[in-house]
């Protein structure tokens, strides 16, 4: 990419992430660089604290001072950066990680039925998941797969298959992060989950934690040292999860209003009155949603806008 066309679209995470805008053979880019973990070995961390440079006093009181300092050294053995590469990148992308304000929406049942879920059909066409059914059906990225399980579970196909998410550094235990996709198409998101899937994501969720524990045993990873949810809205519109660590430092991503915890979902699924038919889809959710994003600008920002409008006449005719 061409660093001298680049523009910083937005610091993220206190300022240990940025993401450039730029071009790569005349194709729009972005660069997403995110400072990576510090060592954790006792000579990576001598050789850390020897390579600190122009160190500065910011101050001091009684027992305690502050300073700002550089490492001259960067090695292969422990990188300074996690980068990664959307080439080409789509306008979706740049106003995902563009500077927005943050919405708080309520989606009622029928606003879900009638504007939402068409969207997320539209959402899917155009070839948009073929990335997601291209790892399920063995064409890309089997090389990445850390567990896949096909089991029967007296339907069709219910596995799932594990991989490291695209922020992870794959390495650094106490930041863990893995996509977990389920092998059913019928489900799009959480709004799709029904009581009568109650059993399945028990053995689901039950079948994950063992299985990232067991492949991250040598770590120290145990089950308890994990938590798995679910985005609302995800980004894209086939039913996945976020498995993490519990040190995993939280960001927007795990936050309310986006991050939705799968035992507790099941626990909502469980108490719902109603029959097997009964689920997700027959709740308010209230979340959050970027103005830029077009869920906000072909949806919420008009409802804001009729709800607005009925209101000052209203007000008006009294």
């Amino acid at each position: 990419m061409n660093a001298s066309t680049a523009e910083a679209l937005i610091p993220h995470q206190g300022g240990r992430r940025l993401t450039l805008q730029g071009s790569i053979d005349s194709k729009p880019t972005l660069l997403l660089l995110e400072r990576s973990a510090f060592p954790s070995s006792l000579p990576e961390i001598t050789a850390l604290h020897a390579a600190l440079t122009s160190i500065t006093n910011l101050g001091a009181n009684d027992i305690y001072a502050w300073y700002l300092a550089s490492h001259a050294s960067i090695t292969p053995a422990q990188p300074g950066l996690k980068i990664n590469l959307i080439h080409p990148c789509t306008e979706k992308h740049v106003r995902k990680y563009s500077p927005q304000t943050v919405r708080v929406v309520t989606e009622i049942p029928e606003v879900f039925k009638n504007m939402v879920r068409p969207f997320m059909e539209r959402e899917r066409g155009g070839g948009r998941l073929d990335w997601v059914f291209n790892i399920i059906e063995g064409r890309t990225e089997q090389e990445d797969i850390i567990v896949r399980e096909s089991r029967d579970l007296g339907k069709d196909e219910e596995g799932f298959l594990l991989l490291p998410d695209m922020n992870w550094d794959r390495s650094t235990m106490g930041s863990l992060r893995i996509l977990g996709l389920v092998e059913r198409r019928d489900l799009w998101s959480l709004r799709d989950l029904r009581k009568k899937d109650v059993v399945w994501l028990k053995g689901v969720y039950r079948r994950v934690l063992r299985a990232v524990a067991k492949r991250y045993e040598d770590k120290g990873v145990e089950e308890d040292m994990l938590k798995v949810y679910m985005h609302y809205q995800p980004t894209y519109y086939h039913f996945h999860m976020h498995i993490v660590s519990v040190d995993l430092e939280p960001n927007a991503t795990q936050a309310v209003g986006k991050a939705f915890s799968l035992p507790n979902l099941i626990a909502q699924l469980e108490t719902m009155a109603g029959g097997p038919e009964t689920g997700m889809m027959d709740v308010d959710l209230t979340y959050t949603v970027g103005d830029k994003s077009d869920l906000w600008t072909q949806i919420y920002a008009p409802l804001k806008e009729k709800a607005k409008a009925k209101s000052s006449t209203e007000i008006d005719s009294t």
